[in-house]
């Protein structure tokens, strides 16, 4: 396997010191920033398998290097979020985010959910079939390059919003609650809840949908859950 590089992004210096030396005991190579501002330029400079991105950051906060990040890359983001504050979680999800962990943390949880996610990432890849192409109406994904396009334009989906299309669209019709898909695409570890899959639901309409009020492709069955409908 090769080595994960990750990026750890927080103004506190001592949370920095022991992430980044925790992280180096299990062979990973590590790069720090202090601000958003240099995690953007070391976002856009390398390429990493991972970033842990605190919320409070001096010059850019963590939602507007999210942001930024997303325009470019889907690269599996972890928000720092304060303790208990729902709101940042939230906002976290809308701004592009994966997953988020709560300070004071534990350093074996970090460690756990870089793994988690590295170990889905992985399964995905191998399942993917080389040149593997998913299509409905104008809509068509290209699963080996996790790549999406509209009417023949690129839209660029997080991670996460990815793999619920991705799942949906292979699996038309078939309606998932909110509960399964949580299991399916962010795993049974995973701490959060429903509203992690509708905050991504609603993102994904915004971007594929013509009128998101109206969808075309990813339509909910009231108190049941979400279906692609394939045309």
């Amino acid at each position: 396997m090769a080595q994960r590089i990750v990026l750890v992004v927080d103004d506190e210096k001592s949370i920095v010191k022991g992430i980044r030396f925790s992280l180096e005991q299990d062979n990973m190579l590590v790069d720090c920033a202090y601000d958003g501002e240099e995690a953007l330029e070391l976002a856009g400079r390398n390429k990493y398998d991972i970033i842990l991105l605190d919320v409070m950051l001096p010059k850019l906060t963590g939602f507007e290097v999210c942001q930024a990040i997303r325009e470019t890359s889907n690269v599996p983001i972890i928000m720092l979020t304060a303790k208990g504050d729902d709101m940042d979680k939230i906002l976290g999800l809308e701004y592009g985010a994966d997953d988020y962990m709560t300070k004071p943390f534990n350093i074996l949880e970090v460690k756990a959910r870089i793994k988690a996610i590295m170990r889905r990432t992985e399964k995905k890849e191998e399942k993917e079939s080389a040149g593997s192409v998913l299509e409905s109406g104008g809509l068509k994904l290209i699963c080996d390059d996790r790549r999406t396009y509209l009417d023949n334009e690129e839209v660029s989906l997080t991670a996460k919003e990815f793999e619920v299309l991705e799942l949906l669209m292979k699996n038309p019709n078939k309606v998932y609650s909110r509960e399964n898909l949580l299991k399916i695409v962010w795993g049974t570890d995973y701490p959060g809840d429903v509203r992690t899959v509708d905050v991504h639901i609603r993102r994904l309409r915004e971007k594929i949908e013509p009128n998101p009020g109206e969808p075309k492709y990813v339509h909910t069955k009231w108190g049941v859950g979400y279906y692609f409908l394939n045309e």
